[in-house]
């Protein structure tokens, strides 16, 4: 059955050289490839040339109520919710196997979507398949196994439990800076827990969710378990929070917009996580060894063109050492490779589209009418093939105080700010003096010292000596405005479970329940 359902959709994009074949994409509803609704459809463009490379639907609210249908029904009459652990590991499992098979392909198709490097896409391509795997495994241990209570277990009295089930029909969105990955931290904890889902990808990149649409249906998934619907977010967004028969909403985006699902989904008290904005405190100190903290912060801020939440986007140096730090970190950005995203040599590829150019090229603005001093990039990168892409110059701006808006503000752009501090009471202070809280690091030769520093910073994650280290077995979330729950780790699998408390009587007669007395009339005393 999953062979025959599978050959329908064997047509994958097809690569010639660095050019792909255009690629018509339908949405994934109730286990059928359809259209939108209204019969739109957007071109999905390569920021590297602006050339279209995929045909999308543009779906609205009436293929949000067809998919939310379909999840519910399969929720609450289907199989999946009522398999074993073991049955929904093996299909996570084989849909894990495709994912790997297909890991290059997978890597230049999402290099050319959003304009990541192929370094980047193919590592995120090997991630996104072992993270799914481990998905698959831990579906094992949801069987809906009670749980004893500590303390709570009296022979002759009761048994107290818990146990957990999927929560239900899940609607799952999902930004453009991590398309692949964010789809599989979403639909990977959700199926592994029993439930059903509706994702919807960023309309910037939404080529390798309707990808993926193709492996689930080629495996074999029940229909109405997965679907992946296309179009605007504001329309399908609130669409989808508002939903009564949505049970939970997954968020990853803005914290601009994370606050307004949270408003929308208030109307129904639906369970939320949200992985929001971030503005990371990336805080060298005076021993660090400065080879690796000059090239680790350029890995912290400048990674995928700076698009990335838990970035390192407000350096924090030494009065001391400052000049010297940032005259070494100037002549590396000046160095580096920008091009085309599929060319291994490309450290910096274009960001994800001409209106994001346009954003962060207004922050540099900002940043210069503020009085930050530009010590090098500050404009479009131009010349060549990156005339028709999205480009940037990697951008540093020095004489930063933590109150302008490019320290307070998350840019998504090669754009960082330094900070300039006396005493590390200060940077602490700095750090934390901000409405995010995703990440941080700190640099130096005595760990002690930086594990010290760390316990005081208000942030979910914090390296020491490294950024960007992310496992699917380590729980990653956000202190203050930059989100609300845990994605990975066993926090990350809770947030896509209902807890249940059973309390089974052990009581053998009537006169030895607790309510005995209250209940059943004594005999009245002789006296």
């Amino acid at each position: 059955m999953a062979l025959a359902r599978g050959l329908r959709y064997t047509k994958r994009i097809r690569f010639i050289g660095a050019e792909s074949v255009m690629e018509t994409y339908k949405m994934y509803i109730d286990g059928e490839f359809v259209d939108a609704e209204n019969g739109d459809r957007n071109d999905s463009i390569n920021p590297f040339n602006g050339e279209a490379i995929a045909s999308i639907p543009r779906g609205g609210a009436a293929d949000v109520n067809k998919a939310v249908a379909a999840a519910r029904k399969a929720f609450d009459h289907g199989p999946w919710p009522r398999m074993t652990g073991e049955e929904r590991s093996e299909l996570i499992g084989k849909a894990a196997a495709l994912l790997k098979e297909r890991m290059k392909d997978y890597a230049k198709l999402e290099s050319l979507d959003s304009g990541g490097t192929i370094n980047k896409t193919g590592a995120d391509a090997f991630l996104a398949s072992r993270q799914l795997a481990f998905f698959g495994e831990q579906a094992k241990r949801f069987n809906e196994e009670a749980e004893p209570i500590d303390g709570m277990m009296r022979e002759g009295r009761s048994f107290n439990y818990t146990i957990r089930e999927p929560m239900g029909v899940c609607a799952q969105i999902i930004p453009w800076n991590f398309p692949y990955m964010m789809a599989i931290w979403k639909l990977g904890p959700a199926l592994a827990t029993g439930n059903t889902v509706v994702l919807k990808p960023a309309s910037d990149t939404p080529v390798m969710a309707l990808e993926l649409a193709r492996v689930f249906d080629e495996v074999g998934f029940p229909p109405g378990v997965v679907n992946i619907i296309s179009g605007p977010g504001g329309v399908i967004g609130e669409a989808l929070t508002t939903h009564p028969d949505v049970d939970k909403v997954a968020f990853t985006g803005s914290t601009e917009v994370g606050r307004e699902i949270m408003a929308k989904a208030a109307g129904t008290l639906k369970k939320v996580t949200l992985e929001c904005g971030g503005k990371g405190a990336n805080i060298v100190l005076d021993d660090a060894d400065l080879d690796i903290a000059i090239d680790g912060s350029i890995w912290a801020s400048y990674y995928h063109q700076g698009q990335v939440c838990e970035s390192g986007t407000r350096l924090m140096l030494d009065a001391n050492g400052h000049d010297d730090f940032v005259e070494q970190m100037v002549e590396k950005l000046n160095a580096m490779t920008m091009g085309d995203p599929l060319d291994p040599a490309t450290q910096l590829g274009p960001v994800v589209s001409q209106a994001q150019m346009k954003s962060v090229l207004e922050y540099i603005e900002i940043g210069k009418n503020e009085g930050a001093l530009l010590a090098c990039g500050g404009g479009q990168a131009t010349g060549g093939d990156l005339d028709k892409g999205a480009f940037v110059q990697p951008t540093l701006f020095t004489g930063v105080n933590n109150q302008m808006r490019i320290a307070r503000e998350e840019i998504f752009g090669p754009v960082l700010g330094v900070l300039k501090y006396d005493s590390v009471d200060d940077a602490i202070e700095m750090a934390n003096d901000s409405i995010f809280g995703l990440s941080a690091g700190v640099w130096s030769s005595d760990i002690d010292k930086a594990k010290n520093v760390a316990s005081r910073l208000r942030s979910g994650t914090i390296w020491i000596n490294e950024w960007h280290m992310l496992s699917e077995r380590s729980p990653f979330g956000g202190y203050k405005q930059s989100g609300v729950g845990r994605e990975f780790g066993d926090e990350g699998l809770h947030e896509y479970t209902e807890m249940k408390t059973l309390y089974v009587d052990d009581a053998k007669t009537r006169d030895n329940k607790p309510w005995y007395d209250m209940v059943v009339a004594r005999p009245k005393s002789d006296a």
